[in-house]
């Protein structure tokens, strides 16, 4: 797997991490391009690698009267959009074989959620495409592990697959980040942190995940210390409303500091 398999993906060569970054849904079209513009405009400054990321539908909520989505294709649309209006690659995750081919239609990489990385189906349906496929590690999984979904992605005769770690279950309802993983998942495949989503802390009694958000940038500079290829974070200009995972989005406001300060790190990294 190489970012040049990413089409539209820019500064490449700047050797820094590259960046999955957006909002957890997409709620509509004036946000998806208001949120896309600003990250846009961060990531050409700070010469970062970006790749704009939305769920084109939910299907992963705690409660069935959770938002689940804008309806399918109107959301790939507003993803293609994204696209075309400011040149850049799109991800967004995928749930049942059958969103493979049609999301494929409409975004440049596709998601394999955690919790269902191991359903084979779904994996060799997303790396039938030939669209790069983000594999999100199991919270129940070892870093190991996540060789054998590689392997499925190549087995279906695609090499295009990054891992992401998004955190491993401790208790009941808390994530852990065990940075002991990342060498290990990187010597398997380009290996991604997802740092919004390690924060969360799911199976909250009402049902809405909560999170730290106040630990995003402690997770993120140990993710780039530890020398991660890239950096999910899910960020929204009003976290306190937001239709999906609010409790662990990153304010829109603050993430242009934040990525100022993890170039920073990443530079003095590439001198060691």
């Amino acid at each position: 797997m190489q970012l040049s398999d990413v089409p539209k993906l820019k500064h490449t060569n700047s050797n820094n991490f590259f960046l999955l970054c957006g909002p957890c849904a997409i709620e509509g079209e004036d946000m998806a391009l208001r949120i896309a513009e600003k990250v846009v405009t961060i990531t050409d400054k700070l010469e970062i690698p970006y790749v704009f990321k939305g769920s084109f539908k939910k299907a992963n909520r705690s409660r069935i009267d959770s938002f689940t989505g804008i309806g399918d294709d109107k959301a790939l649309k507003i993803l293609q959009k994204v696209s075309q209006t400011f040149d850049i690659p799109t991800v967004t995750d995928i749930h049942e074989a059958s969103d493979a081919a049609k999301a494929a239609e409409f975004v440049d990489v596709l998601q394999i959620p955690a919790f269902l990385v191991r359903q084979t189906d779904l994996v060799v349906a997303a790396a039938k495409t030939g669209k790069v496929v983000n594999l999100k590690k199991g919270q129940f999984m070892s870093p190991e592990a996540m060789k054998h979904a590689v392997q499925k992605v190549k087995d279906s005769g695609s090499n295009k697959a990054w891992i992401t770690d998004r955190g491993t279950m401790f208790g009941y309802q808390d994530m852990i980040v065990d940075f002991r993983g990342i060498p290990t998942m990187k010597a398997i495949a380009p290996t991604v942190l997802d740092v919004t989503h390690s924060l969360q802390q799911p199976n909250q009694s009402v049902g809405v995940t909560g999170g730290r958000p106040d630990m995003i940038e402690t997770i993120a500079r140990a993710g780039v210390v530890n020398g991660v290829d890239g950096l999910f974070i899910e960020t929204h200009f009003d976290p306190a409303n937001a239709k999906s995972d609010g409790a662990n989005m990153l304010h829109l406001d603050n993430l242009e500091q934040l990525l100022a300060n993890l170039v920073a790190i990443r530079k003095t990294v590439n001198q060691l």
